[in-house]
């Protein structure tokens, strides 16, 4: 397997950049309220320019999802790869998600989840981008499913289906996840990753579950 290409000095400058964004706008959030911070605001005390901001973000809302945003195109960029090895499609997008997940074991992460996950409960204008987001990657990842398997098209709506279980299954697995945090510092990310296998295997019974009235 070749190893993959170094950054370059000015790449790592960007990402630094990109981060230093992230990073204080969930500061700045937290403390003072999503819209209690103008963007001018942020962007002098990281000194860069709005120009810099928008190429990295198309909006605060961006900016303040972009912890949870950045899994889930890391997940796309995995589902592009993923040996499908004969699996049921939402355990192939499973096992994207969870290599995806892998990626972002830097310590910093989870808490920067966290801060955005709590940030959002609070704020409409992150819901509503957020609920945009995922429609955008579900739409990703319905092409990719196409591209590389020809599996949807005309009427089937079960590519559709299994990328919505998916979605369902994290949403589980990162709201356990988040609650497990409480006040206190952050879990560990392979608790949540722990918590997407057993989601994601109680899709099959969710769907077969009765209800006796």
């Amino acid at each position: 397997m070749t190893a993959a290409p170094t950054p370059s000095l000015r790449e790592r400058k960007k990402l630094r950049t990109r981060q230093a964004l992230i990073d204080t706008a969930l500061e700045l959030f937290t403390e003072r309220g999503f819209g209690g911070v103008t963007l001018d605001e942020l962007c002098e005390v990281v000194e860069v320019s709005k120009r810099t901001f928008f190429r990295n973000f198309t909006s605060k809302e961006d900016v303040a999802m972009a912890p949870e945003q950045d899994l889930w195109r890391a997940f796309l960029e995995e589902l592009e790869t993923t040996a499908p090895d004969g699996l049921p499609l939402v355990e192939l997008g499973r096992d994207a998600l969870l290599a995806a997940l892998e990626r972002m074991a830097d310590e910093g992460w989870a808490r920067r989840v966290l801060l955005s996950r709590r940030l959002a409960e609070r704020t409409p204008s992150m819901a509503a981008h957020g609920l945009q987001f995922c429609e955008a990657t579900t739409q990703g990842a319905l092409e990719i499913l196409r591209r590389r398997f020809g599996l949807g098209g005309g009427d089937d709506v079960r590519p559709r289906l299994a990328v919505d279980m998916l979605i369902a299954a994290h949403h589980c697995a990162m709201a356990g996840w988040v609650d497990q945090a409480g006040g206190a510092a952050p879990p560990a990310t392979p608790d949540l990753a722990v918590r997407l296998r057993e989601a994601v295997a109680a899709l099959p019974g969710s769907l077969t579950m009765s209800v006796e009235g």
